[in-house]
């Protein structure tokens, strides 16, 4: 994409400035709240919010409020006016990934990451064994089963796979219509749940695995079901989540995504670990096509109450090429 002279110095502005060139190349690996940009700059948070507002105008950085907390992003390509996103692509590129200012700020990021998982890890072994109870407090199961199981369709399929399987309820729900599963997950409490369940199920083509849901190390559309159910709002980066589910939905396959729609409970955070608080149509629409997956369908699912939360079941396939005529 082109831009106009004096787009090219806007963007330049708005860049050239040693803080907000880290916030930059901080937001290149994932998105941030404002108080975490704030521990890993060591800054006042008035004035992390006054660069991250220049870098706004400047259309480099998407502002999004989530519940109580404001997240932080890379604007994506072909978002509002976020024109200069390849040039600061290209300046971040050529930075010495050496730098001591840059290389700090890296680790004191990681140090952040180091904590979220500690708190995770001992937040899902902690929980494990009510881990189903603690998924439909506000929501019935069955009803989020039922639409999971039309979204899917009735197969079969020749490779499911699970993405953060938890105790492995979708493996035992999807599994029957599979002739292989895979279901994946970074806590080994929940896989050994998980193991126990599809035995008892009688599921002896299924594969309990423990694996990193942003680096899945699966070959490119090797399954023709993907589910990625209730994982999405613990983490840190749930695009790059969405992209590596839809790299190994195979053609003509579908990826099938549950997860809350936006709400303000703020207590999930600080008692159930959840990093983002539901996702906004518009979103995940926006992910699922930058992934590469088309006619997505959402189903709405809510709560028996006021106080509870809407589930939202969205679903995308890898379309068919269309075969080229004979001349």
């Amino acid at each position: 994409m082109t831009l106009l002279a004096g787009q090219a110095v806007e963007v330049l502005r708005a860049a050239g400035e040693p803080s907000r060139l880290r916030i930059l190349a901080l937001l290149a690996r994932e998105e941030l709240a404002v108080l975490e940009l704030c521990r890993v700059l060591d800054q006042s948070q008035p004035r992390v919010s006054r660069h991250l507002k220049l870098l706004a105008e400047a259309g480099l950085v998407e502002r999004f409020p989530d519940g109580a907390w404001v997240f932080y992003r890379l604007t994506g390509p072909g978002q509002g006016s976020g024109k200069g996103g390849e040039l600061v692509a290209e300046v971040l590129a050529r930075i010495d990934p050496d730098d001591p200012v840059l290389q700090r700020d890296r680790q004191q990021l990681q140090a952040v990451w180091a904590e979220r998982a500690d708190s995770a890890g001992e937040y899902f072994a902690r929980n494990a064994a009510r881990w189903d109870e603690i998924r439909s407090l506000y929501v019935s199961d069955a009803d989020v089963e039922a639409a999971i199981l039309a979204a899917a369709g009735p197969g079969p399929f020749r490779r499911l796979v699970d993405l953060g399987s938890g105790t492995g309820r979708m493996l035992t729900l999807l599994g029957p219509h599979a002739q292989a599963a895979l279901g994946l997950d970074l806590s080994q409490q929940m896989l050994n749940l998980a193991r126990d369940r599809v035995t008892k199920a009688g599921l002896d083509g299924c594969e309990l695995r423990h694996g990193d849901i942003f680096s899945t190390r699966l070959p490119n559309e090797s399954a023709d079901l993907v589910v990625v159910h209730q994982v999405l709002h613990y983490l840190a980066d749930p695009a790059a989540a969405v992209k590596e589910a839809a790299r190994i939905v195979a053609t003509g396959g579908r990826l099938i995504i549950a997860d809350f729609a936006p709400h303000g409970l703020e207590f999930l955070r600080e008692q159930h670990q959840h990093r983002r608080l539901g996702f906004a149509e518009p979103e995940m629409a926006r992910w699922l096509a930058d992934a590469g997956l088309a006619k997505v369908r959402v189903t709405a699912l809510p709560p028996a109450d006021q106080a509870g939360l809407t589930v939202k079941i969205w679903t995308a396939e890898r379309g068919r090429e269309p075969q080229s005529r004979a001349a």
